[in-house]
């Protein structure tokens, strides 16, 4: 017998946001696909403490309402679960979310789980576009993640893997260090005196990337 899930049962926009992604674990879900297409094993494994029945039944329901699909993997016959237009709508809230989140971090202890994947998420969360410079592009390495933002005619976008053009500041750091950073509790300068961050790149471009960031005014 499927199971009746519970509502809000009030006429109003939030409180249906909140019938469908507002049960725990529904929006973390979201942001691991907001990363891209993920095997059904890829997700339990980035999300430590989700029992795989419940994980099963939050990706069931999300199917049915329409804002994630399954697909082969091109040339394999391996089931991804990857969002639908609908879904990807949840990025700008998701982002505020994580941008207001990141303000609320205290220091990490030392059971918190960090993935380097969220990195991306988190650099897209943190972007100011109002301040985006000159064409170029930033490159990530935090951890064996690799990722990298581009300005281009002052657009700003974030896009997976290494940059296929020079790119003009390489950040290398791990991912603990990567969200104490964008929590604000460690500064850029502070990490890379003490060697968890590696900046390659001028100082002009460290600066730019700095203000892109909202980790300088």
């Amino acid at each position: 017998m499927k199971q009746q899930r519970r509502n809000y049962g009030q006429y109003c926009g939030l409180a249906g946001a909140l019938d469908v992604v507002g049960e725990r674990w529904t929006l973390l879900i979201v942001r691991e696909l907001l990363t891209g297409p993920c095997r059904y094993n890829e997700l339990q494994a980035n999300l430590p403490g989700i029992g795989t029945n419940l994980l099963a039944e939050r990706l069931r329901f999300l199917v049915d309402t329409g804002l994630v699909r399954q697909r082969a993997k091109p040339g394999s016959k391996v089931k991804m679960y990857e969002l639908t237009a609908q879904g990807e709508a949840l990025r700008e809230p998701v982002l505020a979310l994580a941008r207001w989140g990141l303000g609320l971090l205290g220091a990490p202890d030392a059971e918190d789980v960090v993935r380097p994947r969220w990195g991306a998420l988190a650099v897209e969360a943190m972007i100011d576009s109002s301040a985006a410079g000159q064409d170029e592009r930033y490159e990530f390495r935090i951890d064996d993640e690799v990722f990298h933002v581009e300005v281009a005619d002052g657009e700003v976008s974030v896009r997976h893997g290494k940059s296929a053009l020079d790119p003009a500041l390489v950040v290398t750091t791990d991912a603990r260090t990567f969200v104490e950073i964008g929590s604000g509790r460690l500064t850029p300068l502070e990490a890379t005196l003490t060697h968890r961050l590696v900046m390659d790149g001028d100082a002009d471009a460290t600066l730019r990337c700095s203000r892109l960031l909202g980790l300088v005014g």
